[in-house]
């Protein structure tokens, strides 16, 4: 059976045009110094509220250690995949498979935009240390915990900060989902799901709010413009789908793996 193309080889002007231009707005404004002055006023005073409770909270503190530790990454990895991957949740099961592999094209795309970018920022004087390494009385997991920075790879400073990586990574999953997404209620799941593991980072003080929701956000839209509205995810995940399909037929006949929904035959790119 033939199911129609989850992603169409043409240009999305408008949706193309959004974006960049949005990006675009974020970078301006985050440059303009009363802007960026107003960003850091706020990243101050966000951070405060979420750093403090560490020394007050038993609770609040191994919470957020053990989401800022690199093994918690691996976990939300898992779950991003999880949910991307469950056959007619956000996608027609036949479509996981095209799905999988469009997402992984824009995160390369992501990786790129975001490599050049950083490197531009780094020769500029708007690159800047991470709010724990700035601000005089931040609660430092890494001096409560000193042993878990080494052994589990515990994140609380950056001495390059902007743009946010991880919250790049989990904005542009929150994008690419949404714009498949057909029910409030998946947009919901997805949204709080993509700010909640966010917030270790913030909390921790590895990043600013403004590396989040200004330097993330806009590499994010990039790759998103620059994957999805345009041919280039169409036409990569079609040739891709027919190079990899005898493989997947290899592992669909494996137990376990032939009830994974990107197992199934027919999906198209």
């Amino acid at each position: 059976m033939d199911y129609p193309a989850l992603f169409q080889p043409k240009w999305n002007a408008k949706k193309f045009l959004l974006c960049n231009l949005v990006a675009l707005a974020l970078l301006l404004v985050w440059v303009w110094p009363t802007g960026h002055a107003a960003f850091t006023q706020f990243d101050e005073w966000l951070f405060h509220l979420l750093n403090r409770p560490l020394e007050q909270n038993k609770v609040w503190l191994w919470i957020w250690t053990i989401a800022s530790m690199r093994p918690f990454d691996i976990v939300v990895g898992l779950i991003l995949l999880a949910l991307l991957i469950k056959g007619d949740w956000v996608f027609k099961a036949v479509q996981t498979r095209a799905a999988l592999i469009g997402f992984v094209l824009t995160l390369i795309l992501l990786l790129v935009i975001r490599t050049v970018f950083s490197k531009i920022i780094d020769h500029t004087s708007l690159q800047h240390d991470s709010a724990s390494m700035v601000i005089p009385d931040a609660i430092k997991l890494s001096d409560i915990f000193p042993t878990l920075e080494d052994k589990w790879e515990l994140k609380d400073r950056s001495s390059q900060s902007f743009p946010g990586d991880h919250a790049s990574v989990l904005l542009i999953w929150a994008m690419f989902m949404t714009a498949f997404s057909r029910t409030v209620g998946q947009r919901v799941i997805i949204w709080v799901l993509a700010l909640v593991f966010m917030m270790p980072r913030l909390v921790a003080g590895a990043h600013w709010g403004q590396d989040d929701y200004i330097g993330g956000v806009m590499i994010a839209l990039l790759a998103l413009a620059w994957s999805c509205y345009t041919p280039f995810v169409a036409a990569v995940t079609g040739f891709l789908l027919r190079m990899t399909a005898p493989i997947f037929n290899v592992f669909a006949k494996v137990p376990l793996l032939n009830c994974l929904s990107i197992m199934k035959p027919g999906a198209r790119g």
